[in-house]
């Protein structure tokens, strides 16, 4: 088993970010609740409590029994979890006479700490509470203050217990990954070998030993998370391995023939489906974006089970779940509520008794592409942006045409193709085009038009939780304007969305 650091989720919304950071230092790392504490097993080098939207001083606020850590492994309280270490051993914790949000500099830091080694008087750092620890239990020490707050940071003398009121792990706190370095690495030991390459042999190596000589039936989207899980699983059991690409009919132009192709020259055994006049049948009539994502999930199951019963002794259902799929599942106040369906269709039918195999389902994004590299799977598929799984259905305001995919096919061909031709496409995280359901008065030459008109969105983001939008040049955006109303039959009006998400989504149905 690969050394590991436990992170203690107390609901902060950075909790999947300190797990980034540690994962980035080549160093394995679960999140668990924490009311849901995993055995201490000798593999757990370290422990790290995480922030939280709540108070140490209200009543009912997340606690848990820190003596089975302290003294015996590396313990390292971030915001609310400082605050939980010092009001628990006779600290004061207090609210904020400042309000403590924001950057900050370390005016003080004790060199001689190796929680602080190598880094630079003045950092700055982020911080983000409202409580703050005024007094330290007897003896604890000091190691860092800012201007306003005196306990920036302490340790527990004669053991590996610290204490920091700031988030090392946003890109804020400009030497923050120095800190968890230091605590993961020199404090708790680590030796940073969980590498792609180790991944990927080791994953290979437990398929080979779970899967044996059954098959697997996996769904294909084209995305990243589907293509190394199934180049994963390929690798273990060969043919065995059957996969289904369906061609819904939403997809992007030529998407369909492209990564088909891609498919079969990684050697996968790939059966390629055209389905698009049974999605479009579902579809009709239905302009409801709840409506429409349900009728192409129950479309995509039907589909998907009529191929997989034509193959013979199928086990297992390979699916790409990541780790934060697993973590939502069983985060610190249950599932999260249902905002509307998930993005990415498909699913297991309670009349399919399969299996399931995931073996993706402790990596982040940005892991699963590092994996995908190291296997040598194409850019297209690794650097391709997320593309929901109903597709183009929902990025068609209203109900869904063949013509009016059509339009937002070509579209969408333009403005991405255009990314790609003046090297924007790698600043981007997704970007796509939106039919909306208006006509605008045009002049097109001497006659005036009534026709469609299309939004652009381009945003950046880190996993899509938040994101915002992505300041293109103007000149770009006037080219791409120009380029489809001259082109695309049936547009005369290009506009550019400038929503952030919160409060915006990043696709508007």
């Amino acid at each position: 088993m690969a050394e590991q650091i436990l992170i203690l989720d107390f609901g902060s919304q950075y909790t999947q970010l300190i797990a980034r950071r540690v994962r980035e230092l080549d160093v394995y790392c679960e999140i668990h609740p924490y009311n849901n504490i995993p055995e201490i097993t000798p593999d757990i080098k370290g422990v790290i409590l995480s922030g939280s939207p709540c108070s140490v001083r209200d009543e009912g606020s997340p606690d848990v029994d820190l003596e089975q850590f302290r003294g015996k492994l590396p313990l390292l309280g971030v915001c609310y979890g400082s605050q939980l270490l010092a009001q628990k051993y006779g600290g004061n914790v207090t609210p904020s006479e400042i309000r403590e949000y924001g950057r900050a500099n370390l005016n003080f830091i004790d060199k001689h700490n190796d929680l602080f080694h190598e880094v630079s008087h003045g950092s700055q750092v982020w911080m983000s509470h409202g409580d703050t620890i005024k007094e330290l239990p007897q003896g604890w020490e000091v190691i860092s203050s800012t201007a306003s707050v005196k306990v920036a940071a302490f340790k527990v003398p004669d053991e590996d217990t610290f204490g920091i009121q700031f988030h090392p792990e946003v890109t804020h706190s400009e030497e923050g990954k120095n800190v968890l370095r230091n605590f993961v690495v020199q404090i708790c030991g680590c030796s940073q070998d969980w590498t792609s390459d180790v991944f990927i042999d080791a994953t290979i190596d437990e398929l080979k030993q779970k899967l044996g000589d059954d098959k697997v039936v996996m769904g294909l989207s084209g995305g990243v998370d589907s293509s190394v899980a199934a180049t994963l699983i390929h690798r273990a059991i060969g043919d065995n391995l059957v996969c289904v690409f369906v061609d819904n009919g939403l997809l992007r132009k030529h998407e369909y023939e492209e990564v088909l192709d891609s498919y079969k020259h990684l050697g996968l055994n790939v059966i390629g489906v055209d389905a698009k006049q049974r999605f479009y049948d579902a579809l009709a009539g239905k302009s409801d974006p709840e409506d429409k994502r349900k009728a192409i999930g129950n479309t995509f199951i039907e589909v998907f089970d009529d191929e997989a019963h034509k193959i013979q002794g199928v086990k297992w259902l390979g699916q790409g779940t990541i780790y934060p799929d697993v973590i939502e599942s069983v985060s610190v106040n249950g599932p999260s509520a249902t905002i509307k369906s998930h993005h990415n269709v498909g699913g297991l039918p309670d009349f399919m008794k399969l299996k399931v195999v995931e073996p993706l389902n402790t990596l982040f994004k940005d892991g699963v592409r590092e994996v995908g590299r190291a296997l040598q799977i194409p850019e297209i598929i690794i650097g391709r942006h997320p593309f929901p799984g109903p597709g183009l259905a929902i990025r068609v305001l209203g109900e869904v045409t063949p013509e009016k995919v059509s339009i937002l096919q070509e579209v969408d061909h333009i403005f991405i193709q255009g990314l790609k031709d003046d090297n924007l496409y790698d600043e981007v995280w997704q970007a796509g085009a939106i039919l909306l359901p208006v006509q605008s008065v045009g002049v097109m030459g001497d006659e005036r038009t009534y026709e469609q008109v299309v939004a652009l969105r381009a945003v950046t983001s880190v996993d899509g939780m938040t994101a915002d939008w992505v300041h293109l040049p103007y000149e770009f955006l006037g080219k791409i304007s120009n380029e489809i109303i001259n082109k695309v039959k049936g547009v005369n009006r290009v506009v550019y969305d400038i929503s952030s998400k919160p409060p915006a989504t990043i696709e508007w149905e």
